[in-house]
């Protein structure tokens, strides 16, 4: 859970594929994240209402409540939460909408766990990771 440590950066990952839900919290957990994971929407939503959260990890595409749902209740419901959407499906269409409704950043899948950790401290941290590179050439 999202609770114990102060320090600890939390993340709420959301996919509807189990496997790939557990390996992203036992590589985060590993990297000194305080992961913890939700197979669908609805899951997530409640989760988030019982326990605080950095950073929640969304793909778009899930069968009942999608990501752009969940992303809209989310920035209704708990707006200082950002939110990094996954994507699978290579829709340009899903993660435009999920930008302009508000997301921090997005992932292709399969995720470079290194990649999402960076977007996570970048998130945390309230810098755009994408924004600093181009900075920084």
């Amino acid at each position: 859970m999202c609770s114990g440590d102060m320090d600890a950066f939390r993340v709420l990952i959301v996919d509807d594929e189990e496997e790939l839900v557990s390996a992203l919290v036992e590589r985060l957990n590993l990297r000194g994240f305080e992961a913890r994971g939700v197979t669908n929407g609805a899951d997530a939503l409640a989760d988030l209402e019982t326990t605080p959260c950095d950073v929640v990890v969304l793909d778009v595409k899930m069968p009942g409540l999608g990501g752009l749902e969940v992303i809209r209740r989310i920035r209704s419901e708990h707006p200082g939460l950002e939110v990094v959407l996954l994507t699978g499906h290579g829709s340009p269409t899903s993660v435009e909408e999920g930008m302009a409704a508000g997301a921090f950043d997005f992932l292709m899948k399969p995720v470079k766990i290194d990649e999402l950790a960076l977007i996570l401290r970048s998130a945390g941290s309230g810098e755009d990771a994408r924004r600093q590179e181009e900075r920084d050439g």
